[in-house]
């Protein structure tokens, strides 16, 4: 079984082939992420508050922690979602609501065990409810900004650029 790092890298692939929530124009993580050790967030959100941007922060660190590579803060991602949640009215109300509910549910006093076990009972969780559609889509949001970082697509998936290749090497199909 992959870990959760491992599946996020699978989904980062998929998700380059997908339609994402806003005009390719605007895809924010190709062009805007911070440097690596630069701060994470370049001048102040243009959506969330600062209390709403360190919860922002720390679900992204949960779904990509820090390992040989850098975390999803690390990779600038709070302020990818900032963007793109302020880009449309949608995620503007559900991410508004769900960070409502979390901080109703105490998310920020928890212990970083809870605050984990809470993302994982509703992540993947099938349902329309608040916690879900929130939770699912800010996963999907931090797989996306951090697949599209230079944390992400060159150092934890190795992208070397557009190089030529001296030949073409065959594709063994193993027979069934």
């Amino acid at each position: 079984m992959p870990d959760r790092r491992e599946a996020l890298k699978i989904m980062g692939a998929i998700g380059t082939t997908c339609a994402f929530p806003f005009a390719s124009n605007e895809l924010y993580g190709q062009h805007v992420h911070p440097p690596p050790g630069a701060s994470a967030v370049y001048g102040p959100p243009r959506f969330f508050t600062a209390e709403e941007m360190a919860t922002v922060s720390r679900i992204a660190d949960l779904i990509i922690p820090p390992t040989e590579t850098p975390g999803a803060t690390q990779a600038g991602v709070p302020a990818y979602i900032d963007y793109v949640v302020d880009s449309n009215e949608e995620w503007r109300k559900l991410y508004r609501d769900g960070i409502a509910w979390l901080h109703g549910e105490r998310f920020d006093a928890m212990p970083e065990t809870d605050q984990a076990a809470l993302l994982e009972r509703y992540i993947d969780r099938p349902g329309d409810e608040l916690p879900v559609r929130f939770f699912r889509a800010l996963k999907s949001m931090t797989a996306d900004g951090f697949y599209t970082s230079e944390a992400g697509l060159v150092q934890d998936l190795g992208y070397k650029g557009n190089t030529v290749m001296a030949s073409f090497p065959s594709c063994e199909i193993p027979e069934h």
